[in-house]
């Protein structure tokens, strides 16, 4: 077996200890069979559609870990393969994958719910790379050696479980938005720049474009502070910073 040649160190695994489950999503044949020889080779356990409606009755089934979903389909789009996902109450993290390289269709699949984008054509390795984030950020894998339970002020995360209290109350947040509030509980009181967040929660530049950041610290605005005192501030021209209300 593939798994039996990667390095156990280099293995991510579910927290039950069974193997990470990846689907892949796209019309090309040649590409998923490429993409999944690359997946296996990590130990994870993989399966692929080629279109839009079978994507959501295997993500249904399947349950998996992480989508690698192409926008372009031949009968619905990904974007709507996303859409019904999230409808479901999965917040499986998506990665994009697509032959299309604009800035906006790049925000369009990240505002849409995805968390990460990857254009054609693409290596391999780097792809990989991206998924192992996604995953690690994922019920997956926890951090070792710290305490899991983070605290500031009034808000706390909790990194085994992936639950989010403010006051209390519970905050149901994406894979990327729990990693953006992680980092900024883990610095508190420290101003964080759009290049830190960047570097720290996509683990790659995304293309110079601070308006990713932007859009996600919106996000988390609006599940953390929304009727509270706001704990996320911004500092004109420096970045952002959290802090427990006086």
């Amino acid at each position: 077996m593939a798994s039996d040649a990667v390095p156990a160190r280099h293995v991510l695994r579910r927290a039950d200890g069974s193997p990470v489950r990846v689907l892949v999503v796209d019309d090309e044949a040649t590409l998923t069979d490429l993409l999944s020889m690359a997946l296996r080779y990590e130990g994870w356990e993989v399966k692929t559609a080629a279109d839009g409606r079978s994507a959501l009755a295997l993500a249904r089934e399947f349950r998996p870990d992480a989508i690698v979903l192409d926008i372009m389909l031949p009968d619905i789009d990904g974007l709507q393969v996303l859409s019904r996902v999230r409808a479901d109450g999965s917040d499986t993290p998506v990665l994009f994958l697509t032959a299309k390289d604009s800035l906006d269709d790049r925000i369009t699949g990240l505002t849409a719910g995805g968390d990460d984008y990857v254009t054609k054509p693409f290596s391999l390795e780097e792809l990989v790379a991206r998924l192992r984030g996604l995953i690690r950020r994922s019920v997956a894998t926890t951090v070792a050696g710290d305490d899991p339970v983070i605290t500031v002020g009034d808000l706390t995360l909790d990194e085994d479980s992936h639950e989010v209290f403010r006051g209390g109350e519970p905050i149901e947040l994406t894979a990327t938005e729990f990693e953006l509030l992680r980092y900024l509980m883990r610095n508190p009181r420290r101003v964080l720049s759009k290049a830190q967040i960047l570097d720290r929660v996509w683990s790659y530049d995304f293309g110079g474009k601070s308006s990713v950041v932007e859009i996600y610290i919106s996000y988390l605005r609006r599940k953390i502070d929304a009727g509270r005192a706001p704990m996320i501030h911004t500092v004109r021209g420096a970045g952002y910073l959290l802090k427990p209300v006086p």
